[in-house]
């Protein structure tokens, strides 16, 4: 499908009369970011992070075997109040493992995301700075298939709206 898409942008350019002139060029971003060597630290904080949260689940499991066992080998001699505040101990327990796990996932996200973030913004001015300087009009991710650089242009929303006969502003409804 990426390839697809790259072929399509590629041929619809060359077929368009101004677009024979222009220079487009492709580069894989994923593997320029394998390369950098800010990538191979990021990965091991990330790591470390998952590893640090993993114990912290790992911790929380042991207490709720621990809490389940003891209470299904004392349960016959508890009495009923107790049985039921055992229970709640024991639900309670799972709902905070429940959201340990969803606030776990959403924080390793957010680091690999803080992480990750600013080597894919020094790739994408460095792309866009050999884009220009080599007077490349396009370049296209071939690992994802997007644009990743195209020459600033003009915006003929205006244009085409007065060629269809449309408002230059929306109308306000009528009440």
């Amino acid at each position: 499908m990426k390839k697809l898409f790259l072929i399509l942008t590629v041929a619809a350019m060359s077929f368009s009369g101004s677009a024979m002139a222009q220079k487009i060029a492709h580069i894989n971003l994923n593997d320029l970011l394998l390369l950098m060597p800010e990538r191979k630290k990021a990965e091991t904080d990330i790591q470390d992070y998952a590893k640090t949260l993993d114990g912290q689940m790992r911790t929380m499991n042991a207490e709720y075997e621990s809490k389940v066992q003891e209470y299904t080998s004392k349960e016959s001699i508890m009495t009923e109040p107790v049985k039921v505040d055992k229970q709640k101990e024991i639900a309670d327990l799972e709902e905070r493992i429940r959201n340990f796990q969803t606030t776990a996932q959403e924080s390793l996200q957010k680091k690999q995301n803080e992480l990750l973030e600013p080597m894919l913004a020094k790739a994408k001015k460095s792309v866009e700075e050999v884009a220009k300087e080599n007077g490349y009009k396009l370049v296209i991710d071939s690992s994802q298939g997007t644009l990743l650089y195209s020459e600033p242009s003009d915006d003929i929303m205006a244009l085409v709206k007065k060629k269809l006969g449309l408002n230059a502003t929306p109308e306000a409804p009528k009440k």
